[in-house]
């Protein structure tokens, strides 16, 4: 099975954390690894969108969850077996395919029962004296089990259950043995004997089964039409014939009717839950409109998950997509600081403290010597322009302008100007539809100690329209630091043409005497030259954290 790779960026993705997922999916793929699909945890911001827009490139999947569900790990072609099929049917099911429980299945494909190997063997090989001559059928089943026909009646399809006698001896010692049966109870089973197949007959027994393929005798059919009996004639021994009578029980008379089952969106841990605290050796998964997509049993849960990831432009596990700590990580590329947890096998790492995970993605087309196609060297370059706000950002670092200069050659596009046209056509705060999206377009959670803090960022050209909106964010930031249990909850509102920032916070109320930056009001402190929520405001806020 080849695995699917989704190069996927943090949650609330910025540009940089999209083109850089975009740009590795379409790097990968030309160096021939066709199974790698670009994503991303979240929608992108306006500003993203306006790049892709007028790159006229595809947004990557969206992949709001990654956890493993159900549909992942079920054997998708399951062995099922339908409603009228017989117990020999399924014996030769289990014999064929080695599974342990038959989903039985309606015409629609949706499960009403569950049969199980344990369950079929309990009803037939258990000595049980009321059992042994049990035969619970209906005449279609048996005469296909017994690959016979009807000469008489046979029409009836409702369930029967009757009592198993072999007509082997003289009429007066058989005669004797039915003595006290309801004959309407009885199924007779015999051999080219006149004389048994009459006395059945003039009894008016449910079913007389005439076996070795001999045909009736003359006059019986008419007396059987009479009397109303059933008389199926089969090509088998009388021996076999009986060991097969008793197999034609349909499957739904022997199914479990109640039977466990689980979505196939449903998360793994719920299936292994189930799975664990059931008796029953197995679940069925459905699919969404009830139909049957797979069984699966507890060596299900020991199957590989069919996709991996690859984590751009972060490398902590609390900003990746919710349940990449379940889905292997076969590699990482970011410029963030190091806040890992171990892997379970060496994988490829790439850092370094650049301004752009763009930037790395650059290097290695260069270093892979492969030409990057003209539309993803334009994302690639807006990424790097966007993390580094036009080069601006103390983030930059010269590797930032070489790998600029390398995707200006490759698009045509000045940078400079590339990157007034981004930040112009996106500075609006009215571009994101709602506070809540302001605040939590770029939103990330940091950790120290015991506590966690989550920062956002926006740029803009001016401050105006963040003023008429500051009460509206400052409650929207309140609502997150609740929801999240953070201990503040800042939004940095970075003008790109000044280079300076206001942060908006939301926290612990000793803050503004560490802050070390002027407080122009509650809540709000004036950041001169500060641009970079990574290289600057992050380690900032963590170091005053000691001091509160």
């Amino acid at each position: 099975m080849t695995k699917t790779i989704y190069v996927i960026g943090h949650r609330n993705p910025d540009t940089d954390s999209i083109a850089s997922a975009i740009g590795y999916a379409a790097l990968k793929q030309k160096l021939g690894n066709l199974n790698v699909v670009a994503a991303m945890a979240g929608p992108p911001n306006p500003q993203t969108r306006y790049i892709l827009d007028r790159l006229n490139i595809s947004e990557p999947l969206l992949l709001a969850d990654v956890h493993p569900k159900v549909r992942d790990i079920i054997n998708k072609q399951a062995i099922t077996i339908g409603q009228q099929a017989s117990a020999y049917e399924a014996l030769e099911l289990f014999n064929k395919s080695g599974v342990r429980v038959l989903p039985v299945i309606d015409g629609d494909n949706k499960p009403c029962g569950a049969l199980s190997l344990r369950r079929l063997s309990e009803n037939y090989m258990i000595p049980c004296q009321e059992k042994l001559r049990q035969v619970m059928t209906n005449l279609p089943s048996l005469a296909k089990t017994l690959a016979g026909h009807f000469e008489s009646g046979g029409e009836c399809d409702e369930p029967i259950t009757l009592k198993l006698f072999i007509g082997a001896m003289l009429e007066e010692s058989f005669t004797t043995r039915l003595a006290g049966q309801d004959p309407r109870e009885l199924l007779i089973m015999t051999g080219n004997r006149r004389t048994i197949q009459q006395a059945a007959i003039e009894r008016g027994v449910r079913v007389l089964v005439v076996t070795g393929g001999h045909p009736l005798e003359e006059g019986l059919l008419e007396l059987a039409l009479e009397k109303d009996v059933n008389v199926l004639l089969t090509p088998h021994d009388t021996a076999t014939a009986a060991w097969l009578a008793r197999l034609s029980t349909p499957a739904s008379f022997l199914a479990e009717h109640k039977f466990s089952t689980i979505g196939v969106g449903e998360s793994l841990a719920g299936l292994r839950q189930k799975l664990m605290a059931s008796s029953e050796p197995a679940v069925l998964a459905l699919e969404e409109d009830g139909t049957l997509a797979g069984v699966a049993t507890k060596s299900s849960l020991l199957s590989p998950i069919s996709y991996s990831l690859i984590l751009v432009d972060h490398n902590e596990l609390g900003q990746a997509v919710p349940g990449a700590e379940q889905v292997e990580i076969s590699e990482v590329i970011d410029h963030h600081k190091l806040g890992n947890n171990h892997s379970n096998s060496p994988i490829a790492f790439i850092t370094s403290p650049v301004g752009s995970t763009c930037t790395l993605v650059t290097g290695r087309y260069r270093e892979c010597l492969v030409e990057p196609d003209p539309m993803i060297a334009a994302l690639l370059l807006a990424g790097i322009l966007s993390d580094t706000v036009i080069l601006k950002s103390p983030t930059t670092t010269e590797i930032d302008r070489q790998a600029v200069a390398w995707l200006e050659q490759r698009t045509g596009l000045v940078a400079a100007d590339f990157g007034r046209d981004i930040f112009a056509a996106c500075s609006s705060l009215k571009n994101y539809g709602s506070v809540e999206r302001v605040v939590a377009a770029d939103f990330k959670l940091f950790k120290q100690e015991n506590h966690t803090i989550g920062v956002g960022q926006v740029e803009v050209v001016g401050f105006d329209e963040f003023y008429g909106m500051k009460e509206e964010l400052l409650s929207a930031l309140a609502e997150v630091k609740r929801h999240d249990n953070l201990f503040i909850a800042g939004l940095m509102v970075t003008d790109i043409t000044t280079e300076t920032t206001l942060f908006l916070v939301e926290g612990h109320t000793r803050i503004a005497h560490v802050m070390e930056y002027p407080q122009l009001e509650p809540h709000l402190y004036e950041l001169k030259n500060v641009m970079s929520r990574k290289k600057q405001m992050v380690p900032h806020l963590l170091k005053i954290l000691a001091k509160v």
